[in-house]
């Protein structure tokens, strides 16, 4: 199952879902809200989507997948040390997070809304966006640069970027780079 898609009109229909999702939550969210923000009727809904389930799994789908897309993309750009790799992908993960607030505030929040089915559908692209950081902390790991398990690290860093769709202000004294350089400083040991 892939309800993902290249319809712009399904796409622009998912990024309502997500805002709504996100200001709602998900089960607060009813067929008819997301018809009306959506400017249609509540039955046409359902020809872009079986269920407000599907909804869900296409809001988290399309933004994992272009995290996904991002951090392969940045990690292939970024200079070859491993520093410089952490950094592209905290960079990139504070840009996608903060580009776009909604959809990846639903996956980070909602991801316990989706069926079992569809989470078995997603695991796999969360599975393979943590394995492009376990990859490069474990590097990291391995050139004496971080200390501990890669995998706790991991699930640290994660935790601590995904954290600030909850207090970073776009519009405050620190941009996303500047964030990103900080984590990076807290668990990348300085160069002796």
């Amino acid at each position: 199952m892939n309800v993902a898609t290249d319809s712009p009109r399904r796409q622009q229909l998912t990024r309502i879902a997500a805002r709504l999702f996100m200001q709602q939550g998900f089960d607060r969210t009813t067929v008819r809200m997301l018809a009306d923000a959506m400017g249609i009727k509540s039955g046409s809904l359902f020809h872009h989507f079986a269920d407000k389930q599907e909804i869900l799994c296409a809001v988290i789908e399309d933004s994992t997948r272009h995290a996904l897309f991002s951090a392969r993309r940045a990690l292939a750009d970024a200079a070859p040390t491993t520093r410089a790799r952490l950094l592209a992908l905290a960079r990139v993960h504070l840009d996608t997070l903060h580009d776009d607030r909604h959809a990846h505030g639903v996956a980070l929040y909602e991801w316990r809304r989706l069926s079992d089915e569809d989470r078995e559908h997603l695991t796999h692209l969360r599975d393979a966006y943590e394995t492009l950081w376990l990859q490069v902390i474990e590097e990291a790991r391995r050139a004496g640069q971080v200390q501990g398990d890669a995998a706790i690290i991991t699930r640290y860093a994660l935790g601590a970027l995904n954290w600030t769709a909850r207090w970073y202000d776009p519009d405050g004294p620190m941009d996303t780079a500047q964030l990103a350089h900080e984590l990076v400083d807290m668990i990348v040991a300085p160069a002796s």
